[in-house]
């Protein structure tokens, strides 16, 4: 019993310290905050309209052109970082398959790019 509980004991340490980092933050941010924030920092944002418009107003589609160019990108980083550690013991399949890949995102870049989704007005 005594085996089990050296074992847990640097988790349950680590646990204890975040529980207690956790809480010495929260009450320095509610000790410190300025308790007097300007009406305009406060009022809502959303996508750079005004919050108290029309909510039938027209919306730019440029902004989902940057959503899912983003979505590209990251999707790419999360194939692409475990490609790259486990490249040592690859065969020439997956790293042509990779190519492959890179290839496909690297024309819709393009293609965005052509369209001038990365071109704000």
């Amino acid at each position: 019993m005594d085996i089990l509980l050296g074992e847990y004991l640097p988790i349950l340490i680590f646990l204890g310290l975040a529980i207690a980092l956790g809480l010495v933050l929260i009450l320095a941010a509610a000790v410190l905050a300025v308790r007097n924030p300007d009406p305009e920092k406060v009022s809502a944002y959303e996508c750079g309209f005004n919050a108290f418009d029309d909510a039938r107003m027209k919306f730019d589609s440029r902004f989902y052109l940057v959503a899912i160019l983003f979505i590209i990108f990251d999707l790419e980083i999360a194939f692409l970082f475990p490609w790259a550690v486990a490249f040592g013991g690859m065969t020439d399949v997956a790293f042509w398959s990779m190519m492959v890949f890179l290839a496909v995102l690297t024309v819709g870049f393009a293609y965005e790019w052509k369209k001038g989704a990365l071109e704000w007005e």
